[in-house]
C-alpha cells in the first residue's frame, strides 16, 4: 500500500552506512532514492474522482451506499496519512541538503574572508610609506584636507603613531581630538600626549 511506501522512505532515509565516499552524501542519496521510490509506488486520486468511481459501483449494485461511504472515508484517511509522511520526508531531505550546503560553504567563506583581510592589510601596509611621505609634502605645501593625516580612520594605531613624529603641536592636538571622538585608542592618545609634553 502507499502508506507502507511512505514508511519505507522514512526508514531508508534514516539508516544505512555508505561504504565509500562521504557518509553524509551517501545518506542523502539513499534518502532521495527512498523518497523517489515512495512516490513511484504512490497513486494520486482526487476525492471527487474516487467518489465518482464508488458512486458508479453503487449505481451498478456492486456495493452498498454505506460500504461505499466507509470505503471512501478510509481511503481518504490513508491517503492523508501517506501524504503527511511524504511531506515530512521531503522536509527532512530539504533540511539535510541545506545543512550540507551550509557546512561545505562556511569554511570556504571563512577562508575567503581571511584571505581578503590579509590582502587588504598587505596592500595597506605596502602603500603606507608612500602615503605618509605624500602627507608630509601636502602639509608643507599647505594644500589638501584640513586633517593632518590623510585616510586617518583606515590606519592602524601603529601607522598613526609612526606619522605623529612629523606633526606640529597644533596638528597633534587636532589628531588627539579626532581620536578621542572616534576610536579612542589608548596607545595613540598616549603617544600624542607624550609628543605634546616634549
Amino acid at each position: 500500500m502507499a502508506s507502507n511506501a511512505g514508511r519505507s522512505a522514512s526508514k531508508g532515509g534514516g539508516s544505512g552506512k555508505q561504504r565509500s565516499g562521504d557518509g553524509s552524501t551517501g545518506r542523502a542519496d539513499k534518502s532521495v532514492e527512498a523518497f523517489r521510490d515512495a512516490l513511484e509506488r504512490s497513486v494520486t486520486l482526487s476525492r471527487e474522482r474516487l467518489q465518482e468511481v464508488v458512486d458508479e459501483a453503487v449505481g451498478r449494485g456492486r456495493i452498498t451506499r454505506g460500504d461505499a461511504n466507509e470505503l471512501v472515508s478510509k481511503m481518504v484517511s490513508r491517503g492523508r496519512k501517506h501524504t503527511d509522511e511524504l511531506v515530512r520526508d521531503l522536509e527532512r531531505l530539504v533540511d539535510q541538503a541545506r545543512r550540507e550546503v551550509s557546512a561545505r560553504a562556511t569554511p570556504a567563506r571563512r577562508q575567503a574572508t581571511r584571505a581578503a583581510g590579509r590582502a587588504a592589510r598587505a596592500a595597506r601596509d605596502a602603500a603606507d610609506p608612500a602615503l605618509a611621505e605624500a602627507d608630509k609634502l601636502r602639509r608643507r605645501a599647505g594644500v589638501g584636507p584640513k586633517s593632518p593625516i590623510t585616510g586617518y580612520d583606515q590606519l592602524t594605531a601603529a601607522q598613526v603613531k609612526a606619522r605623529l613624529k612629523d606633526l606640529s603641536p597644533a596638528e597633534l592636538r587636532t589628531v588627539r581630538t579626532h581620536e578621542q571622538r572616534g576610536k579612542a585608542r589608548k596607545s595613540v592618545l598616549a603617544e600624542v600626549d607624550r609628543r605634546l609634553a616634549k
